[in-house]
């Protein structure tokens, strides 16, 4: 997955959200439709599209599938922003001089 996916898939408030509460420990699908006011088919889609990203990871364990957060992927898009801020700032500084 490239990092247009994963920009894709952090647009939407709602897989924001559950990033959030992902950040606390693992969650049922379940667990996080208890937090939105959106059908379970809906947050299905949307625990789809993080998973694509590779920003959530599942488990299955019995009947019930577990979501956990990759902070891998989070650390990799927080490295590529820093080096363009980094990148940015450095050329507004030549141009001052």
């Amino acid at each position: 997955m490239g990092i247009q996916d994963t920009l894709k898939a952090l647009a939407d408030p709602i897989r924001r959200e559950i990033l959030n509460l992902l950040k606390n420990g693992r969650l049922s699908a379940g667990e996080i439709c208890e937090h939105f006011p959106v059908t379970g088919a809906s947050i299905s889609r949307h625990l789809s599209v993080l998973k694509e990203a590779d920003l959530i990871r599942d488990k299955r364990e019995g009947k019930f599938i577990y979501y956990e957060l990759n902070a891998s992927v989070l650390e990799e898009i927080m490295l590529w922003i820093t080096d363009l801020k980094g990148a940015s700032n450095n050329e507004g500084n030549d141009t001052e001089k």
